[in-house]
Parts: structure tokens; sequence; C-alpha cells
């Protein structure tokens, strides 16, 4: 019989009975070509899904076919009608063929690990997470016209007995700069304790909001709180407009002192975001910080209650931004997390000019709030399958469509994607995943859904075979972000192999930041030897069982 490796989430749902496990619909396929060419099996583009008896959607069975809905909103598996491998004990999870998360799109832990690469150590496992990863790299997904998504699935074969991997791709129409958008109220919360005093911290800082200044519009507005043992409000919420040189003046005068009280800096940066807070327009805290807490509240929790309860009220995010060559990298995740924002990590001028001018003054427009995926596998083509990453981010699968759990805010030109390993059954042909995006309009609220399928066709071809290099991308940096963490993802080829291929992907695309992924991976090469037993910050952990 199958089984998911899902950990914690199986262990959830062992209180659901073995004959009743939620299928999704089989929404119309997403086709779809990414930089190495076609992949997504089926027809038709994605589409908004039908809505079934009071507002919910019914879904079918996987393969579209006539399954029984129940008024729950679940699909009666096949099989669940007294095929014996299918009663199980109820004290057994069910093999209920879903997976749920909600949408991520933080880059922070593939940009820490670069850094701490480059100066000659192996990150700690528990700081590697791989979606971050993969989702550090865009791939060129087909592009909605409307606010919603896009999704296209494709995938190949992994090498190894059976399994594939299979691509789950969400993306949102990109935002026009020259066009109308709703202003921003952006509140900079900025660390200017002792720590910040490396090279590379408040110097970045200053010059990232200098930059950014000059990006954002007369009607935006900006507040600056800086922190160190406590909260100072440095600039109230203030249109650009014609205060410009006074943002600068503020900026230019930042200086370091003291300890790090995260705490005291949070909470005054939401007082100044909900002062300065405006209807319409985008209301969000950017922290900048090292993260490295060690005055007032130093844990995660007391904090996340406050932004936990502005985000539910004024509907104000968190995007943090890491800098540092020690970084608490988990605790800055928890708070975005619970911001309902997003994280990503910077060490030199050109990635803040990528942050601060390139994506965050295009990005301040949401696209989607609470945004969740998921993703019905086909019993009767798959045998087992694991979502690779996203472990902080599972959503229960009966909470999908219960639209109080949070999901993630995804912003105007984001790309999302999800990697499978995938086993398929020896011989079966037919539907392989039905992947569903759920989220709410930023605006109205109103829920919206779409989908989009993969059948074993799209999975024939060799993942390394050529006119791949998109979905090779995503390959590598999942397999790289694995060995980081000591797992043993099926065909993994090996950080040799991975440092050659995306050499090769940089060379045919010039893509200079491929090239620097490809110099990662061989660092990491070096550091870890040819006993590959490294000596690094933590400890190497096993991957999950795969047989």
């Amino acid at each position: 019989m199958a089984r998911q490796d899902k950990g914690s989430a199986g262990r959830r749902r062992a209180r659901f009975s073995a004959t009743v496990a939620a299928l999704l619909a089989a929404g119309l396929a997403a086709g779809g070509c990414g930089a190495g060419g076609c992949g997504a099996g089926g027809e038709g583009g994605s589409a908004d899904r039908a809505k079934g008896e009071g507002g919910r959607t019914a879904p079918a069975a996987p393969d579209g076919g006539a399954g029984t809905v129940h008024p729950e909103g679940t699909a009666k598996p096949d099989g669940a009608d007294g095929a014996a491998e299918d009663r199980l004990p109820s004290s057994r999870p069910a093999p209920d063929y879903l997976s749920t998360f909600a949408l991520d799109v933080d880059t922070a832990s593939y940009g820490y690990a670069r850094r701490t690469l480059a100066e000659g150590r192996l990150p700690d496992p528990a700081t590697v997470r791989p979606e971050e990863f993969v989702n550090s790299f865009r791939p060129d997904y087909p592009r909605p016209e409307d606010n919603g998504f896009s999704v296209t699935l494709d995938g190949a074969r992994a090498g190894q007995d059976g399994w594939s991997l299979v691509r789950v791709g969400l993306a949102t129409r990109a935002a026009d700069r020259s066009g109308a958008r709703p202003p921003a109220a952006l509140t900079f919360v900025v660390d200017v304790s002792g720590s910040m005093a490396e090279p590379g911290r408040l110097d970045l800082v200053k010059e990232s909001l200098g930059l950014l200044a000059d990006e954002l519009r007369d009607d935006d507005s900006i507040g600056l709180v800086t922190f160190s043992d406590r909260a100072e409000t440095r600039l109230p919420p203030t249109r650009v407009g014609d205060a410009r040189g006074r943002i600068r003046e503020v900026v230019d005068s930042l200086a370091t002192s003291s300890s790090t009280n995260v705490e005291a800096g949070v909470r005054t940066g939401y007082d100044v975001a909900v002062e300065g807070h405006r209807e319409g327009a985008t209301n969000r805290v950017v922290l900048l910080s090292d993260a490295l807490a060690n005055t007032g509240a130093t844990g995660a929790g007391t904090i996340l209650e406050r932004i936990d309860a502005e985000r539910k009220r004024y509907g104000i995010t968190l995007f943090g931004v890491g800098v540092g060559s020690d970084y608490g990298d988990a605790f800055m995740e928890q708070l975005a997390d619970r911001g309902d924002g997003q994280t990503t990590y910077v060490s030199d001028s050109a990635q803040a000019r990528k942050v601060f001018v390139d994506q965050l003054p295009a990005h301040v427009e949401l696209r989607a709030r609470d945004a969740k995926a998921q993703v019905s596998f086909d019993r009767r083509t798959v045998e087992r399958f694991r979502l690779i990453g996203y472990e902080n981010r599972e959503v229960a699968d009966e909470d999908f469509r219960n639209d109080r759990v949070d999901g993630g805010e995804v912003g105007a030109g984001h790309t999302v994607t999800a990697l499978y390993a995938v086993r398929t059954r020896s011989g079966a042909t037919g539907p392989v995943a039905t992947a569903t995006v759920r989220w709410l309009d930023p605006a109205t609220r109103a829920p919206h859904e779409r989908s989009g399928s993969v059948g074993t066709a799209a999975l024939a071809g060799d993942v390394w075979g050529g006119g791949h290099d998109s979905l090779q991308l995503t390959a590598i940096t999942a397999y790289f972000a694995d060995a980081l963490r000591g797992g043993d993802l099926p065909g993994a080829p090996g950080l040799p192999a991975l440092a050659e291929r995306a050499e090769s992907i940089a060379g045919r695309s010039g893509s200079a930041v491929v090239r620097e992924l490809a110099e990662a991976v061989r660092q990491a090469d070096r550091l870890r030897g040819p006993t590959e037993e490294p000596t690094r910050e933590g400890e190497l952990r096993s991957g999950d069982p795969y047989s």
C-alpha cells in the first residue's frame, strides 16, 4: 500500500477514518512552457473551479470522473467501498494522497547558505529550507491575465526505480511600474544594536534604504523606527512626495549602540504602522536586522502575539530582511510567518539593490492573501510521494478551504514552486496529480481557486536530458539543499555533478545567478570533503527513508 512521508502532518490525520480520504477535483490541466520547454501533461489552461453548495468547491474524483461527493465536500476514494487493502484500523493514518501547504516566497535560507559557504563553513542543517533554495530562482511560468494565479505542472524521471520529480509552478501577473497600483505604507524597523556595527550590516541597511527612497512613488509613505536596548521613532509616517531629502537625512544619521531588543523594535514598529495605516494601501512593516535578540523578550512567542493581532485587525504584513554573518534565521522566519509576510537575506550591495530596487517597489502590491496549495495524487498511478521542503508551512488537509487558517501572502510578479519526489506504479498510465491553489482577494477577501493537472506521459523524459533547463535548475537547487541537510532524495546525482549541471545551464543562459549557484555547490563539495563528514555549525541529520 502506498504511504506518504509526511511526519507530523500524517499523525495529525490519524483521527480520520481510513474509509474516507479527501481527494481534490481534477481541474482543467494547465499546460505550460518553461525555460526548458513544455512539460505539463493534459490539455487546456487553468481555470477557476465551480463552486459547490454553500459556496464550497465540490471536488471530483482525481481522474475527473464521477466520484461520489459527500456532504462535507470530500470524495470517496477508489476502493473505499469494500476493497480489503483500504480497510485500515481507524487508529492508523489513512493514505489520503493529499499534500497541503501554505505558499511561501521566502528566499533567506538560500542567501544565508551562500554567505556561510563563502566564509568557509557549511550551514547548520536547521537553517536549510529546500523551498527557499528552489524559490530563489524564478522559472518563466505562464502568467495569468487577471490578478489570480497560473498553475503549471511538469516533471521527468529522476533516474531511480520508478521515481520521478513532479513540479508544481504557480505565478502571478507582474506589476506594471508605470501603471496604477495601491499606495504603499511602509514602516521600517531598523536594528542599530552593537552587533550591527560589523561591515555588511548597518552600512548595508542604510545603503538599501537610500536606494529605496528613490524608487518609491510620491503617494507612498514611510515611517522609520530604530531599536537597540530600546526603540525610538525616528520618522513618523510621512508621505514620500517632497520628503525624500528628509528621509535620506534620517537614514544617513543612523548609528549603532548597545544591545538588541527586537521585541521593543517590533512592538514600536507596529504601533507606528497602525498610526500610519491607510485604507486601500499596502501596509507593511519591514524589519532589517541580524535577528540576534539578547534584551527584552528574546523568544519569538511574545512578539508573535502582537504581530498576529495587528495582522488580523489591520492587514499589516511583515517583510524580514536579514543581514550579518551571524544571523538569527529561525527567529526571523517565525516572525515573518506569523506576520503573513516573507524573509530574504542580503550580504552585499548587489543583493541589496536586487531586493530594494528591483523587487520591493514592484511587489508592494499584493495579489493574494492566505494562499494555500493542495496537491491530490492519483492512487492508481502513484505508489508514494513526498513534498521536498515546506515542513514549516504544512497545513492540515481539512483546513485547505478553512479561510480562518493562515496561508501565505503573494505579491505581483512572484512565482512559487513546489517539487515532489513521486514513485509511480510499474506500468501504470494516466493522471498523476492535480494541484489546486486557493487564495483570498486582497481587497474583498473573496475566495478563488484554480487548478492544473499532470499525467504519466509528462514524466517520460529524463530530468537530465536535453531541453529541460528550467526543470533541471529546480532539481539542482532541491538536491543541493537536501544534501546540505544530510538527506537522501531519490536520484540525487551528488554535489560534483550538480555543480557541473548548474555551470552548463549558466553557460547556455548567461545567467550570473545560476553561476553563483554552481560556485556555492562547489564550495559545499570542497567543505564536505571525501568522507562527507564535515565539521559544521550543526550536525547532519538523516533524510526521511524512502523504502
